[in-house]
């Protein structure tokens, strides 16, 4: 029997409203968005944040999910423990797995300052000191007295840390390397800036044996707790890659094989992707950075963008197994830190892209579906996204033939699986004006009248003897075509 294909949502954006009540949007939207075929949900990360209006990545205590009165809130950003746990159990009784974000590169918001020596280093190059060893006073010293020993005794100092960024007797700011036997930056990390170890906060030192072990525990510690599915893996350059293995082969130990991991590595340049993947043995899944930024790039450059190229240089396109295809994150949304919006004309093209063809995991961004709050709001777009959910969920199955042929109107089709009754599709896509393909979707559908899901074009068209249609596209839009009967 054919599995169903599967399709994740990441389920915030960065300007959720501070309210408490996120958790309880994904109790009440679980059954939606199963029915749509999301059958996975990334949950922004769970754990105290520095303030209540923390998005979670400026992570104070990986053991307090909204339980214990810390930096002024019991809640989080999102809501309690409790409204947590009831929101995991609403995904998992409509079958939809979770994949918790955890931060694991840095800490923030210390209980207490601490005096020891570091040495500065150049921003641009953290192989070169800058400065002579001298001592500073900064917070690393997390004892937690919220939390009183709950979960875990364990207490943070300097010692666990190799890297801070701010002085607190002085007021001085920048990047210190923190000083003492055997500490130095973790050199199985990118190599952006000499080495990107150090990116914010206090920096875990994973050279450190107590780190590692109390992060091995902290791992296991809280998929047991929430019963998530998996990990999405923060920041995952800026951690050391030999402890990034033995983490996801010790988690798979303890909760199953199918525990599911995918790791944030922000890098365009596919070699640099492929490389990471090659240093985890294949392990994990990566975000499709390098197709995200072509889909930027299409947006912006629109007819005079070779359509055909566009998953030339992907990681969908030479690791298909191991890439989370997306069209825009939490990150490249406007006025964040990497702005990379794709144009709302390209969206459903792009969309179209990265869910109705037949490689990669495809992850639907709740900025889009639902809408981005904050300053700048943009509302969702779930009157064009479900149509074509709808359509990776019942239709687009089965061999894929691409007509890949001319730089501003591409096609494919899917021939469909005769384990899903009615399945098979015909997707054709145009960045400049008016265009049509004439593509095979098979004999036996000769005679049969294929309509476009999506309410693009109007008019209907019919498989002529051959099996071929001539499928239609409105100037910068997609359509979406299948045998009426199925699309009702």
């Amino acid at each position: 029997m054919t599995k169903r294909n599967h399709t994740m949502m990441q389920f915030f954006e960065w300007h959720l409203e501070n309210d408490g009540n996120h958790w309880n949007q994904l109790e009440k939207l679980a059954p939606e968005l199963k029915k749509h075929g999301i059958d996975s949900v990334w949950i922004p990360p769970a754990t105290k944040g520095i303030t209540q209006a923390d998005n979670g990545y400026g992570i104070y205590d990986g053991y307090d999910l909204g339980e214990f009165d810390q930096k002024g809130t019991v809640r989080t950003k999102y809501g309690t423990k409790d409204e947590l746990f009831k929101g995991i159990e609403a995904c998992h009784e409509h079958g939809i797995n979770v994949y918790a974000d955890v931060v694991m590169n840095h800490k923030a918001g210390a209980d207490e300052t601490e005096h020891f020596h570091v040495v500065e280093v150049h921003p641009e190059d953290r192989h070169e000191e800058i400065s002579e060893p001298f001592e500073i006073e900064g917070w690393t010293k997390f004892d937690f007295p919220g939390r009183a020993g709950n979960h875990s005794s364990f207490q943070w100092n300097f010692n666990h840390f190799n890297g801070t960024d701010y002085d607190h007797s002085t007021g001085d700011k920048g990047v210190y390397r923190i000083l003492g036997e055997h500490k130095r930056w973790n050199s199985q990390v990118d190599d952006e800036f000499g080495n990107y170890d150090y990116l914010m906060f206090a920096n875990i030192d994973y050279y450190h044996p107590e780190v590692r072990d109390e992060m091995m525990y902290w791992g296991k510690w809280f998929a047991e707790e929430t019963t998530c599915n998996g990990y999405r893996l923060d920041a995952i350059k800026h951690i050391n890659h030999e402890f990034i293995r033995e983490f996801v082969s010790e988690m798979r130990k303890e909760h199953g094989e199918d525990f599911y991991f995918v790791g944030e590595f922000w890098n365009p340049d596919l070699e640099a992707c492929q490389n990471f993947l090659d240093s985890l043995d294949h392990q994990i899944d990566l975000f499709d950075v390098p197709l995200h930024y072509h889909f930027h790039v299409a947006s912006k450059m629109g007819c005079d963008y070779d359509l055909s190229t566009i998953f030339e240089r992907s990681l969908v396109g030479t690791h298909p197994f191991n890439a989370v295809t997306f069209v825009d994150n939490h990150d490249s949304q406007p006025h964040e830190a990497l702005e990379s919006w794709v144009e709302d004309w390209f969206k459903p093209i792009a969309y179209a892209m990265i869910l109705l063809r037949k490689d990669g995991f495809p992850c639907v961004f709740y900025g889009d579906y639902i809408g981005i709050n904050g300053e700048h709001k943009i509302p969702g777009k779930k009157e064009m996204l479900d149509p074509l959910l709808d359509a990776r969920y019942h239709l687009a199955y089965g061999e894929q033939h691409d007509y890949f042929d001319h730089g501003n109107t591409v096609g494919w089709v899917r021939l469909g699986d005769l384990d899903i009754p009615e399945s098979g599709c015909a997707v054709i896509a145009s960045n400049g004006d008016h265009g049509h393909k004439r593509m095979f979707v098979g004999e036996f559908r000769a005679g049969e009248t294929w309509i476009d899901v999506t309410g693009n074009v109007s008019e209907s068209i019919i498989i002529d003897e051959e099996g071929f249609g001539d499928f239609q596209v409105n100037g910068q839009s997609v359509s979406v075509y299948t045998k009426q009967s199925a699309s009702q």
